[in-house]
């Protein structure tokens, strides 16, 4: 390898925009790093033929695009292709994935890993992949000694690492890296670099008691739970160069812990930052309202849980690292304030309003400080914390006191009397009146209408008679006859036939003749009878035609019938299947979804004030949280009958409020209430 391409060395970092990629972005790309190997310590480190300074190319993905490329970033890509990062990477020597911010990355890095494995033959010289994983790979560790709990894990006990539930990939990932580079570490090695919860720069897990504090909108500061748990941390920075130090030198193990020398724990973190950027003033809270917290991801909440005492020994024997914060956050906080507010761009803006009186300086100040978020500090007040403070102080200080505080004692009640006389000679609180009285009547004649309308009793509207109009009901009435001829009948005459019969003068001729005849019509009725006979075969020799022509059709048909009958038992089980799909998809669109029972009702019900009742009495959850807690709608369930009490369903805006409030179910035991996930019908039917 050349002096010039090592001066080249490109490097691959995913989410390069993410909060730790791009520390380690910057750090690679503005830092020339001197190779003094004789600053190291030999033992466990490989021999470098760097004689000069190196400098990286940093290129990566990103999951927004940019407007400008940030100078320290060569080539950034937007969600490109497999095949596309492939290629990048196959270009690159180091490759840097981190996985300790975004979840979805993991099998991503997994798939690089693997990849680059695969393509070992074709390199054209040496590869590192480092994975940069979290110490929440370790959570679920049992004690290396029980009866010395405090005793710290190193990287040597890798080996004895449990994870934390929601970690069970970033483990096997970490097993996967480590074990494809030991196949040949000349042509691809591997590092896995465990990473305690980061901190510095505009700040991420620990970003909501930044804001917090610095916004002042509450006067205490949450602890979730006990906050006595130990959280093993380092700073972005530190974590840059630990990285920047495992590519310079390429040391011999493939598993460093990288964290800070401290042992903070949860509350005395919140505690400094409070105390930095507030009053000070912290207040431990159930773990489960850090739920409720929108800054709060459920990953944010795991870290903040972590209970971990953990040591970085190769950092120690193997590294000299530039430490910008290597005793933690606590001891270094005024610095990582200061980076907080730089990065972040909070410069404190302190203004001060002048002006005679009533000329809405108080109004105007308050506009001012709900825009640009600042605490209004306003006279009255001021005046009257500075009285109780000054007589507390002389109040509980002892008369056998040291010489520094009886002095500070004579000083307050010196100020004491001071503000008192002024009082006694202006009157309350009323320092200077330099206004004259034609000002004075000037600004109230002009005030504002909606000031005066605000500080104005109204005169009661006028009711004025409404005069009713009644007009008279017409009637119609008239109703159109109507008759109905009805035909005559005509009675029919009957006619009569007169025969005259003469049988006595009948002769034997005759009757022979009248016989005949009767023969002939006897005749003429069997030839009409021959006819339909003939008639009825031919309609018989028809139908039993059809009747073969039936039989063939049925036999198709019956082919048929089995074929659909067959497509029929598929569609009943795709139907099946898409019916259980659409279940799903209720029961998901349910998810965020509670039922109470039991709760009474009357004609002028309001649901979600008695659902916010019931959750402060019964459920015990405090006021100010109930107030944070948003509905979507809440509503009766069906229509009313009897006086049994119907359901009300409530859609929570947060799955997170949800299942906050379905964890104080158990307050309601022994109560009539009632409260339940809500489920479609034909699951609570099985």
């Amino acid at each position: 390898m050349d002096k010039f391409t090592q001066a080249q060395r490109r490097v691959f970092i995913n989410d390069i925009d993410s909060f730790t990629s791009k520390c380690i972005a910057k750090c690679l790309s503005k830092h020339t790093v001197e190779a003094d190997c004789s600053a190291e310590k030999e033992s466990g480190l490989s021999k470098s033929s760097d004689t000069g300074s190196q400098s990286y190319k940093v290129v990566g993905t990103i999951s927004d695009v940019l407007e400008e490329i940030t100078p320290y970033v060569l080539e950034a890509y937007t969600r490109p292709s497999r095949e596309n990062i492939l290629q990048k990477l196959m270009e690159c020597d180091i490759i840097i994935y981190n996985i300790t911010q975004h979840p979805e990355q993991v099998e991503e890095a997994r798939w690089a890993v693997t990849a680059l494995h695969a393509e070992k033959n074709n390199f054209q010289q040496q590869k590192t992949f480092i994975l940069i994983s979290t110490v929440m790979t370790w959570a679920c560790s049992e004690p290396i000694n029980s009866d010395e709990l405090e005793l710290p894990f190193t990287d040597d006990d890798f080996r004895r690492r449990k994870p934390h539930p929601n970690f069970q990939k970033h483990l096997e990932l970490e097993k996967t890296v480590a074990k494809l580079g030991k196949m040949d570490r000349a042509l691809f090695s591997t590092y896995v670099v465990v990473s305690g919860l980061q901190y510095g720069v505009g700040e991420q897990v620990f970003h909501l008691f930044f804001k917090m504090s610095w916004l002042g909108q509450e006067n205490e500061i949450p602890v979730f739970g006990e906050g006595n748990n130990i959280v093993p941390t380092i700073h972005v920075s530190d974590l840059a160069s630990v990285v920047k130090k495992i590519i310079e030198h390429q040391p011999k193990p493939f598993y460093l812990v990288a964290v800070d020398y401290s042992n903070n724990t949860m509350e005395d973190i919140v505690k400094s930052i409070a105390c930095a950027l507030g009053i000070g003033k912290i207040q431990r809270k159930p773990f489960e309202e850090a739920f409720l917290k929108q800054d709060l991801s459920v990953m944010d909440i795991d870290f903040l849980h972590v209970n971990l005492c953990m040591e970085g020994v190769h950092l120690k024997e193997l590294f000299s690292v530039n430490w910008l914060c290597e005793f933690g956050l606590v001891e270094n906080i005024e610095l990582v304030v200061e980076e907080y507010r730089q990065t972040r761009g909070l410069l404190p803006i302190r203004m001060c309003v002048l002006g005679p009186p009533a000329v809405g300086k108080s109004s105007v100040s308050q506009q001012i400080c709900n825009h640009y978020k600042l605490h209004h500090i306003k006279l009255n007040e001021t005046i009257s914390e500075t009285i109780s403070h000054l007589e507390l102080m002389v109040k509980n200080t002892p008369s056998d006191a040291e010489n520094e505080e009886s002095t500070s004692v004579i000083e307050a009640q010196e100020l004491l009397n001071i503000v008192k006389d002024n009082m006694e000679q202006n009157g309350e609180f009323v320092l200077c009146l330099d206004a004259s009285d034609s000002f004075l009547k000037d600004r109230v004649i002009n005030l504002p209408e909606k000031l005066v309308q605000e500080h104005k009793f109204g005169t009661p509207p006028n009711v004025e008679d409404l005069e009713r109009f009644i007009d008279g009901y017409f009637y119609n009435c008239a109703m159109e006859d109507s008759s109905v001829e009805k035909p005559s009948k005509k009675p029919s005459k009957k006619r009569k036939n007169d025969s005259a019969t003469d049988t006595d003068d009948l002769t034997t001729t005759e009757v022979s003749v009248s016989m005949l005849e009767s023969i002939n019509k006897k005749l003429e009725v069997l030839s009409l009878i021959c006819e339909d006979v003939k008639g009825l075969k031919v309609s018989i020799e028809f139908f039993s035609q059809q009747v073969s022509d039936l039989q063939r059709d049925n036999a198709e048909i019956h082919s048929t019938l089995v074929t659909v009958s067959a497509e029929l038992e598929t569609v009943k089980k795709e139907n099946k299947m898409l019916k259980e799909t659409i279940l799903d998809v209720q029961s998901r669109s349910m998810q965020d979804n509670l039922i109470f029972l039991g709760i009474s009702e009357n004609t002028s019900d309001n649901p979600e004030v008695e659902i916010k009742k019931i959750m402060t009495t019964s459920l015990k959850i405090p006021q100010e949280t109930v107030n944070n807690i948003s509905f979507h709608r809440v509503h009766r369930l069906g229509a009313r009958r009897g006086n049994r009490p119907r359901p009300i369903i409530t859609k929570f805006e947060h799955f997170k409020q949800k299942i906050f409030v379905k964890s104080k179910g158990r307050e309601l035991k022994g109560t009539s209430f009632g409260m339940n996930d809500q489920f479609p019908r034909e699951i609570n039917e099985r």
